[in-house]
């Protein structure tokens, strides 16, 4: 079976990504904004060194203005501090964690999973840099479930020879429970030197007990962009992620490819979960011609319009782009504006619904740092896909016989439009 078609049919309709991280969270982006901040396209991501987190610069957190409302507001506050400090039985009590704490409590209070704080030594894990390559189990996973989930063992890897499967839910590392840990964390208890071992306790849907999985470690190498000509003369690309090298990659493969003069050219974009912004404003512009990509809408009533960078390379051929619930964030983005331009055909499955965009603000005097849902983003013809996900315009699902014939429908599906349109 190829390494496509493996990834393919392994992941099935789940949706998301274990290999870092992150991009920090299955990709994490960095960007800088006027206000200096952080800016990441998160989502799914992979079992690795977060890869494009950049470090934000160290400045005072800017704590508000005092008013009578927030002297009101903090009584009850200050109150609880003076009720601890006095009548908590185990003194003293540490200052700088009942700060954080009331930290932690206020954004969970926001109810947004993607808006949370990091204590400091949080922070610096996840901000790790990952290159192209790191040591660990390889598998793509949701780090923002309840528990850290399996989407997909990457092919060959240490996690699909142990036999992880998708859905897979990480209950205990090493015999400790990570019930309530973070997911970006968890996965960083999963990397670990190649050749060594670590134990997963997974509960699985219709098990009736948890499972265990002792799993050597190895060096995993991550992929950028697969490309070859499939039968017909059908020009195919496989993007895994939306990194610093994808854009100069992408030209380089999009050149040898239409050196060839294909019928037609077919983007996959399943399991990609995510990457940098400027570098997905980059990617779409090379299949779309004029016209926006996406806007942005900040909480202050402020909006953003990225539109398309001229000298794209691939915008007149017929393209078809594949998506499944593994495609978040920047995929959707580059994805939404192809079908909102009538540039080419969304074919596959539901992807993610990704749609909002965080900020890592540093807090020095407290240690750490908090992630903050900032923006939000719709396609073209403002499109609200946040919990949604964009719809293929022929939706293709993987069925069992599917998989157990490593028959991949969904491209199949694709070459056959593009055949279609040809004659």
């Amino acid at each position: 079976m190829s390494s496509r078609l493996r990834m393919i049919l392994f992941g099935g309709v789940i949706g998301a990504i274990l290999a870092t991280a992150f991009f920090s969270a299955g990709l994490t982006v960095g960007m800088s904004l006027p206000q200096s901040e952080t800016v990441i396209i998160e989502s799914p991501t992979p079992i690795a060194p977060p890869t494009s987190i950049e470090s934000p610069t160290e400045t005072t957190f800017p704590l508000p203005t005092p008013s009578e409302d927030l002297e009101t507001f903090s009584e009850p506050f200050w109150g609880i501090w003076e009720i601890i400090h006095d009548q908590f039985v185990d003194q003293p009590v540490d200052d700088m964690e009942l700060i954080r704490g009331a930290i932690r409590g206020m954004l969970d209070a926001l109810d947004d999973p993607y808006t949370s704080y990091m204590d400091p030594d949080e922070y610096i894990q996840a901000n790790m840099p990952m290159e192209g390559s790191y040591e660990g189990i390889g598998a793509w996973v949701d780090p923002d479930g309840e528990y850290l989930t399996i989407i997909s063992p990457m092919p060959n890897s240490p996690a699909e020879k142990a036999g992880l499967k998708p859905g897979d839910e990480v209950i205990a590392i090493d015999g400790e429970d990570m019930t309530g840990v973070d997911g970006n964390l968890v996965i960083r208890r999963v990397l670990g030197p190649a050749g060594t071992s670590v134990n997963l306790t997974i509960h699985r849907e219709g098990e009736p007990e948890l499972l265990e999985f002792e799993i050597i470690r190895e060096t995993i190498i991550l992929p950028s962009i697969e490309s070859e000509i499939l039968e017909g003369n059908i020009a195919y690309i496989h993007l895994f992620t939306f990194a610093d090298e994808t854009v100069q990659d992408l030209r380089q493969t999009l050149d040898t490819l239409l050196a060839e003069n294909p019928k037609g050219l077919i983007l996959d974009l399943r399991f990609n979960g995510g990457g940098l912004l400027d570098t997905t404003i980059e990617v779409a512009s090379e299949f779309i011609s004029e016209g926006i990509i996406m806007t942005e809408y900040f909480g202050d009533g402020t909006e953003h319009v990225y539109t398309v960078q001229p000298g794209g390379l691939a915008t007149e051929i017929p393209l078809v782009v594949l998506v499944n619930g593994g495609s978040a964030s920047a995929s959707e983005i580059v994805a939404g504006a192809i079908q909102d331009h009538g540039r080419g055909l969304l074919v596959g499955e539901v992807t993610y619904g990704k749609a909002a965009i965080q900020s890592w603000i540093p807090l020095p005097s407290y240690g750490g740092a908090i992630r903050i849902t900032i923006a939000r983003w719709l396609t073209p013809n403002g499109q609200q896909i946040h919990e949604l996900g964009l719809t293929p315009d022929f939706e293709v699902l993987l069925t069992e016989e599917d998989i157990e014939a490593e028959r991949d429908v969904q491209l199949e599906k694709a070459i056959e439009l593009l055949t279609l349109v040809e004659e």
